[in-house]
């Protein structure tokens, strides 16, 4: 029997965007990248005419499909919203909890345990409650609460576990050495919500903190005598998320912050997503509706609830939009979440079955998955 090989019009293999590419199928894994030139005279080749990518990942995700985590913190509620996002292309979440009441964090907890090791779900992202009232954003003020030792046990035991976590906190309200703990655990500790200065937010990130959470959103701006959290962190080597839907983050500020970092390959897209992505266009939160109006979804305050976006979308706009190299949006969308949670292999092709790889067109939208048998 002859080997099968696949010659994608573009290969991104986790770091660049390659031509005159070819992948080696065994049994519907990708088991070699090599150039075109290497596939050997007899062998079945599929010419593909799209970019072949891994599939997305997401560390910030609320909910999908209709189905809201806080609402229904279950191991099913999981499943349906990590199967909500695969259907436009991505094929690893990290579904997240926001504030709420210390049950609901408990029972989001027990989810994450129990659907470890199944594919797609990455993990837990706690955002909250530790945050600023001042920037609460769409967190209920009456939620917020200090770090205490159930917070802690909660993270330690789903890193005892195996369980990859990121925990989305202010750096004025837990002390140093809390955060200092949360890393030594091996959660991702990262800070968001906010009203820190830039003296507080460094040394955070000095205790070990490594991210920041939707950089610009709901965190004390950049200021020419105040950098706040924002100036902090575009000048730190922290790795920080940021929402590409044109509501949250204007266009020319994402540009010139990704230019500005020190180092590259720093920033990651996040759709901090709500159920409205591959659901109806208003749910629950908190006991009060939210609905999706000219594509915002407004609380009862007047405030952004979260996001009706999806990372291939995002993905979109910073290319098409924004004018990001594509090699580089892809490694937001894909290698570099991996890189933050410590799941590299996720961003690499070789060892993965075609079902989890997309197709993305001329303009880099999401087609579908390669799904080749």
């Amino acid at each position: 029997m002859s080997e099968t090989w696949l010659l994608p019009k573009q290969v991104f293999d986790g770091k660049t965007l390659l031509q005159n590419t070819a992948l080696r199928l065994d049994e519907a894994v990708v088991k070699t990248i090599a150039p075109a030139s290497d596939i050997p005279i007899g062998a079945t080749v599929h010419r593909i005419e799209e970019t072949v990518a891994p599939g997305f990942l997401d560390l910030q995700v609320n909910g999908g499909g209709g189905v809201l985590l806080n609402a229904s913190p279950s191991a099913q509620a999981i499943r349906d919203i990590a199967a909500a996002h695969r259907g436009f292309g991505t094929v690893g979440i990290l579904p997240t909890v926001i504030s709420d009441a210390p049950e609901t964090l408990e029972a989001a907890v027990e989810a994450a345990l129990s659907v470890q090791g199944e594919a797609g779900l990455l993990g837990l992202h706690i955002e909250g409650p530790h945050l600023s009232k001042v920037r609460r954003g769409t967190h209920a003020a009456n939620h917020l609460r200090p770090l205490d030792q159930t917070t802690l046990q909660h993270v330690q035991r789903l890193r005892a576990a195996g369980v990859p976590v990121m925990i989305t906190l202010a750096p004025e309200v837990v002390s140093l050495e809390q955060i200092s703990a949360l890393a030594a655990s091996g959660a991702v500790v990262s800070i968001g919500h906010s009203d820190a200065t830039a003296e507080q937010t460094r040394a955070a990130l000095d205790a070990g903190a490594t991210a920041g959470t939707h950089l610009f959103n709901a965190m004390s701006p950049m200021l020419n005598r105040s950098p706040g959290v924002v100036g902090a962190l575009i000048n730190s080597h922290a790795f920080t998320g940021l929402i590409v839907d044109g509501l949250h983050v204007a266009e020319e500020m994402i540009a010139l912050a990704i230019r500005a970092r020190p180092i590259p390959d720093r920033m990651f897209l996040v759709s901090d997503a709500m159920p409205t992505v591959g659901g109806l266009d208003c749910f629950q939160l908190y006991g009060h509706d939210v609905c999706l109006r000219d594509g915002r979804l407004i609380n009862a305050e007047g405030s952004l609830a979260g996001a009706h976006l999806w990372q291939g979308d995002g993905l979109h706009r910073l290319i098409n939009r924004i004018g990001v190299d594509p090699a580089a949006a892809l490694r937001m969308a894909i290698s570099i979440p991996a890189q933050v949670m410590g799941l590299d292999p996720l961003a690499q092709l070789e060892g993965r079955r075609t079902d989890d790889l997309i197709r993305l067109g001329d303009d880099y939208e999401f087609v579908g998955f390669l799904n080749y048998d």
